[in-house]
């Protein structure tokens, strides 16, 4: 199973990024592998609790 995000580095060397399921928060490593990681918690803890307030995407179909 895999999902997408998205991510960028900053001037401290640091990497940001989010779940592109869940673009309103974001986390942070040290490390590529460590941003990964805390992703990784993040796609956990959304995909198995009723949090509130934690918007979704999801696709329509139309026809």
């Amino acid at each position: 199973m895999t999902t997408k995000f998205t991510y960028w580095r900053v001037e401290d060397g640091r990497f940001l990024g989010y779940l592109n399921d869940y673009p309103d928060h974001w986390t942070q490593g040290e490390s590529f592998q460590d941003l990964k990681d805390h992703l990784r918690d993040l796609y956990d803890t959304f995909s198995t609790s009723a949090i509130l307030g934690i918007k979704k995407v999801e696709e329509l179909e139309l026809a």
